[in-house]
């Protein structure tokens, strides 16, 4: 069993910055591909982006590429995520999820834990 808890969500004017931390817990996430997820109010879960345990590509969805940094930490067993130039259309609860697949997975099926999810909102 591996337990995430999301942390670093608020409330942000467009243009700028959060950092969202995900700790797990339980087991290592060395061996977890590691992924963000958003869900805005009324819309689909949607795959913000994802980082393999395998040393493989690290992927971002259109949305976020450029403005949005995956990195992890396996020897804290933290993943985060590095926000930058946020739009009105980033606001969402944000979760964190671990998959036992070696590729960067992009469906929640995919994943087999998941945080609790933070809530990120970005005022106009």
């Amino acid at each position: 069993q591996v337990q995430l808890v999301e942390s670093g969500g608020g409330l942000v004017q467009a243009g700028g910055s959060l950092r969202l931390s995900c700790a797990a817990s339980g087991r290592t996430c060395s061996r977890y591909t590691m992924g963000w997820f958003r869900q805005a109010q009324g819309k689909e879960r949607e795959s913000v982006g994802a980082i393999p345990w395998s040393g493989g590509s690290t992927y971002y969805a259109d949305s976020v590429k450029g403005r949005f940094t995956i990195s992890r930490d396996n020897a804290l067993n933290t993943v985060s995520l590095q926000m930058n130039s946020l739009k009105p259309e980033d606001t969402a609860v944000y979760y964190c999820a671990a998959s036992s697949y070696g590729y960067a997975g992009i469906y929640d099926y995919e994943y087999d834990y998941w945080g609790q999810g933070t809530q990120v909102t970005v005022s106009s």
